[in-house]
């Protein structure tokens, strides 16, 4: 399956927080941190899922800080 990868910094507080609400969605996203102390962090999106996750980013953004960011230069494939 391809997914789309996309980039965000949070802070790191809420890199926890904002992976649990994206795996109670069974199979829309996973997602990995890739600079804890920066708190920057890697979501791999299920086709067709994209505009399911861009509304739950916008709603957590009422929460806490969401930026989106550009790939990593130094990112690992899985």
């Amino acid at each position: 399956m391809k997914t789309m990868q996309r980039y965000f910094r949070v802070d790191r507080k809420n890199i926890a927080f904002l992976k649990f609400i994206l795996e109670a969605y069974d199979g829309m996203a996973v997602m990995r941190t890739l600079g804890p102390h920066e708190g920057v962090v890697e979501l791999m999106i299920a086709p067709d899922f994209e505009r399911d996750v861009n509304e739950i980013l916008d709603n957590l953004r009422g929460e806490f800080e969401v930026q989106p960011i550009d790939p990593p230069a130094d990112i690992k494939e899985l």
